[in-house]
């Protein structure tokens, strides 16, 4: 190929597959994508297991042969690439934060980016407890807003409301470093800058599914080595991504153990089970076996049907029931079977589960023999997202003094920077001073602070908004919002009334209109006319209470005088109530006192007549003559 040739729209894709490394150079003439070279090597040893790079100079050695060829064929150097990450390592979080925001002031742009950033952060620490991989640096590769509400009610667009809170329902997804890092390492040994980054189930399905069919709920299966990728679109989206961590591997293992193989022989046989019929193969005791492709396949049969089974129950759960069609890519989806027994587990017809190859895609051309089976797919979705994109989706700039590297699957902004530099979201929201909240007449009242000044974003010297897009080597400033003033208030401040006709009181305590009103306090208006009013009928009131009592006192006086007439009346012969030589008796006498002495006058004793010693008791005491008797005493009168 000519060295002058046109490479303005040229793109270097490279699959770096968990089996083989496929590469191409492809461009756009009139909306068709041209292959111009393409190249397929193994990995010599296992360098990699499901998806992620582990011998990293293995890697480097194979890609860059591949490269190298590629080069030779185009006939110039190869400076650039565009790569995709394996979708096994894709996380996705989903998280949702309300916010409170000024009700006085209408929903800003930058307040509902604010928001987003918090969500994302919400998603991104839910994401790392669940894992419990909190030391684990996963790196947000973009996010989808679900839903908006306003005071809990679902709105299409916060821009221009007014309310208490918003809350943003966001959907995440997030790559682990070491992904990115790897790759990154490798790309860098290759002296190859990256200019575009994509998930390879994302890439695949872009190429298999066009978006005109995406009205139909399809699931994609991208049977790899180690796991197999799963998305599904439905009703003109796509929906959903998941993995499943086995896949072609399992076959070749089972071929392992079955027949006692050398790994790399295994893996041959199983790739030829489709394409022959007759095999020929030693084991590791050197024992030749000859056998036909039904005989292996159904020593193998119970792993080919586990292997459908789990992407299966995958789907459904993903897709709460079974999906319309499934379409099969990558090298693990020709093994023999597996179509049928996906069917099967799925309830759908076998003609609805098919291998997609490249000979279906539209707009393509210059595919060669190595490019047209199904695991070709994966490396021209890279080829034309790239394309498609034309932008860097790495690219260094600067956020206040500080490096930051941005890799994103759509195009940067400044909100993927504050992202990547952990910038605090509610410091780009300006906030009211503190309120001034006080009680009139008992009803509480609130006088607002003062407003902040938003925060202020510069791109290269000149102001600019969250959404703007950043380039390489961008210089990004930004000055986080600031707090008003606290309210502060007189009275008269607070009231428009006339303070010569009205009173206002704290606290019981008369203020003045310049005096100044604290948080809390408690204010009372009162009309003066009306305290006046008040005061005559307060002071007629207390005197007619005042004569009012002493009329109840003197009826209470006269009462208690008639009380005591009417006792000394009826109190003229008393009674007295006796135990006397232990009979009970009732005493009647008219003395103020009834005494000792008094009791023979109303017993049977003749004291005349002495029989011996006289013994006079009183509660079991010595009687006193003139001593004075109560009810209920016990009195003792006899002769000893």
């Amino acid at each position: 190929m000519k060295d002058n040739l046109d490479q303005s729209n040229i793109v270097f894709s490279l699959d770096i597959g968990t089996r083989t490394i496929i590469g191409l150079v492809a461009r756009y003439e009139d909306g068709i994508l041209k292959i111009l070279a393409s190249e397929t090597m193994s990995h010599e040893k296992r360098a990699m297991f499901d998806g992620q790079i582990h011998d990293i100079g293995s890697v480097v050695k194979v890609a860059k042969k591949v490269k190298e060829t590629l080069e030779s064929k185009i006939g110039f150097p190869l400076e650039r690439v565009a790569v995709a990450a394996a979708g096994r390592s894709l996380k996705v979080s989903r998280a949702k934060v309300t916010v409170s925001v000024d009700p006085s002031r209408e929903i800003d742009k930058s307040t509902i980016k604010s928001a987003e950033l918090e969500a994302v952060r919400e998603a991104e620490k839910q994401l790392k407890e669940k894992i419990d991989m909190k030391d684990h640096n996963y790196y947000c590769v973009g996010h989808t807003v679900v839903h908006y509400f306003l005071d809990d009610t679902i709105i299409e667009n916060l821009e221009g409301h007014m309310g208490n809170n918003i809350t943003i329902d966001v959907i995440a997804t997030f790559l682990p470093h070491t992904v990115i890092d790897s790759l990154n390492t490798v790309m860098n040994r290759l002296e190859l800058e990256i200019v575009n980054m994509t998930l390879e189930p994302i890439a695949a399905i872009n190429v298999a599914v066009k978006k005109n069919l995406r009205l139909l709920n399809i699931a994609l299966v991208d049977v790899g080595a180690g796991t197999s990728d799963i998305a599904i679109t439905k009703d003109g989206t796509i929906n959903s991504y998941a993995m499943v961590p086995t896949a072609g591997d399992e076959i070749t293992e089972a071929l392992v153990k079955s027949y006692l193989l050398d790994y790399d022989i295994a893996e041959e046989l199983k790739i030829n089970l489709s394409k022959v019929e007759d095999h020929e193969f030693q084991d590791i005791l050197g024992i030749t076996h000859k056998l036909g492709s039904k005989e292996i396949l159904d020593k193998i049969d119970s792993s080919i049907q586990g292997l459908a089974r789990s992407i299966s129950e995958k789907i459904l759960n993903l897709n709460e029931g079974p999906p319309s069609v499934v379409f099969l890519i990558g090298g693990g989806a020709q093994i023999e079977r597996l179509e049928k027994y996906i069917s099967k587990a799925l309830e759908i017809p076998e003609e609805r589960v098919t291998i997609k190859d490249t000979s279906l895609i539209a707009n393509i051309e210059g595919i060669s023999e190595n490019l047209k089976g199904s695991d070709a797919i994966t490396p021209i979705g890279i080829a034309i997202m790239s394309l498609e994109n034309n932008y860097k989706d790495f690219i260094e700039v600067t956020l206040n003094d500080e490096k930051i590297k941005l890799f994103n699957i759509e195009k940067s902004t400044i909100t993927d920077a504050l992202l990547k530099a952990k910038f605090n979201p509610r410091d780009l929201v300006a906030k009211r001073g503190q309120s001034l909240k006080y009680f009139l007449n008992g009803e509480q009242k609130e006088l607002l602070g003062g407003i902040g000044e938003p925060a202020k974003v510069y791109l290269n010297d000149e102001a600019s908004s969250l959404e703007r897009r950043v380039k390489n080597n961008d210089n990004i400033i930004v000055k986080i919002a600031t707090s008003g003033k606290s309210a502060n208030a007189t009275l008269r401040d607070l009231l428009e009334i006339n303070f010569e006709k009205i009173e206002v009181f704290r606290e019981e305590q008369l203020l003045k209109s310049e005096d100044i009103i604290s948080d809390g306090d408690r204010l009372e208006t009162r009309d003066k006319k009306q305290i006046e009013q008040q005061k005559v009928e307060e002071q007629v009131k207390k005197q007619q209470e005042q004569e009012k009592q002493e009329k109840d006192q003197q009826e209470k006086i006269k009462k208690e005088v008639n009380e005591r007439l009417e006792i000394k009346v009826e109190n003229k012969n008393k009674y007295i109530s006796l135990i006397i030589n232990g009979q009970k008796q009732t005493i009647e006498y008219e003395k103020e006192q009834f005494q000792f002495v008094d009791i023979f006058d109303h017993i049977d004793f003749d004291l005349t007549k002495p029989k011996g010693d006289l013994i006079l008791k009183v509660n079991e005491k010595d009687a006193e003559y003139m001593g004075q008797l109560k009810d209920g005493d016990t009195i003792e009168v006899r002769w000893k």
